[in-house]
């Protein structure tokens, strides 16, 4: 994991990037899992930083979000906690 700090705007922000091996144990998945999802446009948004693949915290956690379900047919509602 990597937490950089940058100052922007006058404010200090901690952003916490993960690696592709890190993300496939956070999710327990294979890591060729993680590259036939990317080449398929699946999964969260990463960033590529000189041929390395990362993964900001913020976009994991949106992409989780957007995966909880109420039911196998309906997402959770905006809002509502479970």
């Amino acid at each position: 994991m990597v937490v950089t700090k940058s100052f922007n705007t006058g404010v200090f922000m901690t952003v916490i990037h993960m690696n592709q091996r890190q993300l496939a144990n956070r999710w327990c998945v294979s890591e060729a899992t993680l590259e036939r999802w990317r080449s398929e446009g699946i999964g969260p948004q990463y960033l590529k930083l000189g041929g390395r693949v990362m993964y900001r915290e913020q976009d994991i956690e949106a992409y989780e979000s957007s995966c909880l379900r109420q039911s196998t047919s309906q997402p959770v509602k905006e809002g509502v906690n479970s």
